[in-house]
């Protein structure tokens, strides 16, 4: 195990739960390093789930997501929250994407995602 931090965005674990071109490296990270998992990832895997497949497919992807050796984030410090809000301001992102790129950049993690939209941040975040 590295001494790095790993953050999935939803992008990512999406690819993992769907077998996508590069579920093996999420894989990977999720045996042998430390994972974060903010809370918005589980909220967004949640509802695209919902909206594309049943609702049982969702409910036992958010209980996998829950179960994974992953640190779940579930609080939004006021740092956090103002670094998000300047993502937001000042690059086009989602406002999840933002406030999941914050918590990224407030744990010093390396943001795993597949997502061009956070292509703009790589001087804030760790690609």
């Amino acid at each position: 195990m590295s001494e790095s931090k790993y953050l999935l965005d939803t992008s990512a674990v999406l690819t993992f739960l769907e077998d996508e071109n590069g579920a093996e490296r999420v894989e990977y990270l999720l045996r042998q390093e430390e994972i974060l998992l903010p809370y918005l990832v589980l909220l967004e895997t949640y509802y695209i789930t919902l909206q594309e497949q049943p609702g049982d497919v969702a409910d036992k992807r958010y209980a996998l997501l829950k179960q994974l050796p992953a640190t779940i984030l579930w609080e939004v410090d006021e740092p956090t929250l103002l670094t998000a809000g300047r993502f937001k301001a000042y690059h086009r992102l989602s406002l999840a994407d933002a406030i999941i790129a914050a918590f990224a950049q407030r744990q010093e993690a390396i943001l795993v995602h597949k997502d061009p939209e956070l292509e703009a941040l790589t001087e804030f975040v760790i690609p």
